[in-house]
């Protein structure tokens, strides 16, 4: 499997929203498609409109099943970039609702 960034633009209106897609989401990629697909992590970001999308990192076969997954969960993956490299510098900082 290849590494790739997938950006969802503008996709859930609050933090509710996107925990219950992410729910979804990781029953059909672990129970439907766990040979063809793993969500490794996402960072949630706030969009100029006030909603809130995501830039996701996925191990998939192909951009074609990552595709397959977003529409089987019901949301977009509106850019797929495959990933050349990594460069971790630091481990992810903790939120700050997590870090006291």
């Amino acid at each position: 499997m290849k590494t790739y960034v997938i950006r969802r633009r503008n996709a859930w209106q609050d933090a509710a929203e996107l925990k219950a897609t992410a729910g979804v989401s990781l029953r059909i990629g672990n129970d439907e498609m766990s040979d063809r697909i793993r969500w490794i992590r996402s960072y949630v970001v706030h969009e100029d409109d006030g909603t809130l999308g995501t830039v996701c990192i996925y191990q998939a076969r192909s951009p074609a099943d990552i595709r397959e997954h977003a529409r089987r969960v019901g949301m977009p993956a509106h850019e797929i970039t495959a990933v050349a490299d990594t460069v971790v510098i630091r481990d992810d900082p903790q939120p700050a609702q997590q870090a006291a």
